[in-house]
């Protein structure tokens, strides 16, 4: 996509204006006895200070209190995030907005006063039917968000366009690493996992911007990746060509389901939190149905407890509205329940790296915001700069509170003699 080309209908999100029999006054409430006790500010216009926090601590302005506060009761799980993209509240000049969401992420089992818990199921919204992850639907969904332009990801990704964790090395202070080298760096692991070199066949599942499929090929693999985004199977294939790989590279714009052949190894980058609960036996049934006898799967995958995916894993959330529709974070002891139950593949080694994933969203933060006056010129607008400034810190801080974790995951296959 070129900036001729905006694709404004994705950019401007509607923020529809909620109705709610109390004017707010029951989510006002409710906020105030969570934040009470958090190391926070929350300041409301007439001075009034609501929080635990000290002169040094976070600080978030509420600029529109009723109108924040009827988000928050007509929405839960959705309200904070409109309320910020309509610009219902802000953090003070000096706090960071990742820092000021962090002891929320850290807190999240928490936030809800237990007697009130028991009504979550008046105020949970099920996920659309529309989002579900059918043939079609799959389609739709991966469009909506990596669809978006080329050019917008290009601004603030590294070099390699490389949009899932990089993996630090541990032996380094993160500071002095340059983001390029630590995501060369997660590519090169997990085809180290998958045991790719010369003369494998790979399987690649979630193209993304053709990085992985070109390292794979210089290591002398073949290389057959699937992807249902056609903005990034287009840029895929220039980069791929530049790199000389053509004759070892095709990208199919295709789903994982209807992907056909056998493959020494199988490889999937933070794909799978777009696969839905109700597929993952279908995704991990056809990996099995395609790996070749003796063959390796790595998949790199974000991760939650298991208590908090079965809390949560039918209610809509802001990201699945806003973000990443149709998206659902598995946690590992899913995917090993869904294994064993259904393949005959078996996690063999799992590597985490949350902190990683912490540092690598607030820098690409840092890189939308500081070129966010030419992101802008592409045809996206104010509300969709706050969309995506609280995306990522809100990924940010789930990451660096432990609420959610990565992880490069090895999977062989069971002995089945």
């Amino acid at each position: 996509m070129t900036a001729e080309t905006p694709r404004l209908e994705l950019a401007t999100p509607a923020l529809r204006f909620p109705h709610v029999l109390t004017r707010g006054a029951v989510a006002k409430a409710i906020t105030e006895v969570a934040v009470k006790p958090m190391p926070v500010r929350m300041r409301y216009p007439d001075g009034t200070v609501v929080g635990a926090g000290g002169p040094d601590s976070p600080v978030l302005e509420v600029v529109r209190p009723r109108a924040m506060f009827r988000r928050l009761e007509a929405h839960p799980k959705i309200g904070l995030g409109e309320a910020y993209m309509a610009g219902d509240w802000r953090v003070a000049d000096g706090t960071d907005l990742a820092r000021a969401l962090a002891p929320f992420a850290a807190r999240m089992g928490e936030l809800v006063p237990k007697p009130l818990l028991s009504l979550r199921g008046l105020v949970d919204r099920a996920i659309p039917r529309a989002q579900r992850n059918t043939l079609e639907g799959s389609r739709s969904n991966i469009s909506a968000h990596y669809d978006l332009s080329n050019d917008l990801f290009a601004a603030f990704l590294d070099p390699s366009m490389s949009y899932s964790s990089a993996l630090f090395d541990p032996t380094r202070p993160v500071a002095e690493q340059d983001l390029h080298e630590a995501q060369v760096r997660k590519v090169e692991a997990i085809l180290d996992a998958a045991d790719v070199r010369e003369g494998s066949r790979v399987l690649e599942i979630g193209t993304g911007w053709g990085e992985l499929s070109i390292r794979a090929a210089a290591r002398g693999a073949t290389v057959t990746s699937v992807t249902l985004s056609a903005e990034q199977r287009d840029l895929a294939l220039q980069r791929i060509a530049a790199a000389g790989y053509t004759d070892r590279v095709r990208v199919l714009l295709q789903d994982y389901r209807e992907t056909t052949g056998e493959y020494d190894a199988v490889v999937s980058v933070e794909m799978i939190e777009a696969v839905g609960e109700e597929y993952w036996e279908t995704y991990f049934r056809q990996i099995d149905a395609l790996l070749a006898p003796g063959g390796v799967v790595a998949v790199q995958a974000i991760l939650m407890e298991h208590h908090r995916l079965l809390a949560t894993k039918g209610s809509f959330g802001w990201i699945q509205k806003y973000i990443f529709p149709g998206g659902l974070i598995p946690s590992l002891q899913a995917i090993r329940d869904v294994t064993r139950e259904s393949t005959t593949l078996r996690v063999e080694r799992v590597h985490g790296f949350g902190a990683d994933y912490a540092e690598t969203l607030r820098r690409w933060r840092e890189s939308f915001n500081a070129q966010w006056p030419d992101i802008q010129r592409y045809g996206f607008d104010e509300t969709f700069r706050r969309m995506w400034e609280f995306y990522l810190a809100y990924c940010e801080a789930g990451f660096a509170t432990g609420y959610l974790d990565v992880a490069q995951i090895r999977f062989s296959r069971r002995d089945t003699a």
